[in-house]
């Protein structure tokens, strides 16, 4: 078993409230059970109910939990293989006959409450593939280690959503002319289990609020959405930081300035404005940070897994997917020489905007020995990964240096 992934390890450390939220269920008389009893039902293969084996966990308080990279080789993401990035506890009980979802806000012209019913009732349905990618996916290649969790580069997936357009739903409640910001509400529970603080409460621009592809979904590939992925409703936003994508949304707030709610402050989600050295301690004020909006240019490769081996007469086949925030991908190269000679791959169209795109091809190498397969993609701007880490941040955040993997040829 990997090592990495000891749900032992995490049932003993985890809350009740959330070994019930995995289980989807109620526990019965939790209030008697022994201090220091794990219900006998979680063994090994029941914590994370629904997910891979091999996931990796981050921590279970919050949960945070990456896919390997080989995991993600599936064209639409599944359930099982999605990462899982929480800030605050799953909510201890969720009543879908009588969920809410509040508009309100200084330039939301009136207040209104809709009944989940009403919302799917009531507007259009739409579905789209997006891509949602942790802003800090890729931090454990810093160094000097930066502050958060220290993901490798499975902290990003491409699932399928739907639900309705937050727009239309704005159009039905009215938004003031100087409506500059949304922000979003959950019902996640803060680790405190403070009631009056919120774990996270982050938001976009209004003119991101107001595209064709930002939704209020319901369904993820086509079932209700699971619990530790925002049940039952969810703000899902493509292209930026996947913290923007609000789980248990229950109210969202027009904004008449840049939304101030938790996680928007201090360097959270932040990049430098200014080139700061590895391991600097920056002030964490809007002098010096600007919001990450649009992600980086970035590819992976899902196939094959890195540490193949392979005859020295055999074409390797190659595959992964790229995405570029809210741009598409022009073109994506592999290179087997470090970077010095690079090969263009077949690279397919986005099914929809802010979908990740398909690529492939195929490599022979010339002698045997080790190679590292590299991938490089560039956008439709001309921006492409860089060869080498980007610039160190406090933060750890948007590392889309060239994805690599080792092959040995024999």
């Amino acid at each position: 078993m990997n090592p990495a992934f000891n749900r032992r390890h995490f049932l003993k450390t985890t809350s009740l409230s959330a070994l019930a939220a995995s289980l989807g269920t109620e526990i019965v008389f939790a209030d008697k059970l022994p201090k220091g009893y794990v219900p006998i039902l979680f063994d090994e293969n029941d914590a994370l109910k629904g997910k891979n084996p091999d996931m990796i966990v981050q921590g279970d308080k919050p949960w945070n939990v990456e896919s390997p990279v080989h995991l993600l080789d599936d064209r639409i993401t599944p359930v099982d293989k999605m990462f899982i990035r929480n800030n605050g506890l799953v909510p201890d009980k969720t009543d879908v006959k009588n969920w809410t979802l509040t508009i309100d806000g200084e330039s939301a012209k009136s207040k209104r409450t809709y009944t989940l019913d009403e919302l799917k009732k009531r507007f259009k349905h739409y579905t789209y593939q997006l891509v949602l990618e942790c802003g800090g996916n890729g931090r454990s290649g810093f160094q000097p280690p930066a502050s958060g969790n220290q993901w490798g580069q499975g902290a990003v997936h491409c699932a399928q959503w739907t639900g309705i357009r937050l727009k239309d739903v704005l159009a039905d409640v009215g938004i003031k002319n100087d409506a500059v910001y949304i922000g979003y509400h959950g019902s996640d529970i803060h680790l405190s289990r403070d009631p009056k603080k919120e774990p996270i409460s982050r938001g976009v621009p209004i003119a991101k609020a107001l595209e064709d592809e930002t939704l209020i979904a319901w369904q993820l590939n086509g079932k209700d959405i699971p619990e530790f992925h925002g049940y039952p409703l969810r703000l899902v936003i493509g292209g930026w930081p996947a913290s923007v994508s609000g789980k248990w949304l229950n109210r969202i707030s027009v904004r008449n300035k840049v939304h101030d709610g938790a996680k928007m402050d201090g360097h959270s989600y932040k990049m430098p404005k200014s080139p700061v050295a590895p391991g600097e301690d920056v002030p964490q004020t809007d002098e010096y940070f600007r919001i990450i909006e649009s992600m980086p240019v970035k590819s992976l490769i899902t196939y094959p897994k890195s540490g193949a081996m392979i005859s020295q007469d055999t074409e390797l086949s190659l595959r992964g997917h790229a995405w570029a925030g809210d741009h598409a991908v022009k073109k994506v190269e592999v290179s087997i020489d470090f970077g010095a000679t690079w090969q263009t791959c077949k690279t397919e169209a986005p099914v929809n905007r802010l979908a990740w795109q398909h690529w492939s091809t195929k490599v022979k190498f010339p002698v045997k020995g080790y190679y590292e397969v590299w991938a490089r993609a560039t956008d439709d701007r001309g921006n492409s990964q860089p060869m080498v880490m980007p610039a160190w941040n406090p933060g750890g955040y948007l590392n889309n240096a060239c994805e690599r993997i080792a092959v040995k040829v024999g």
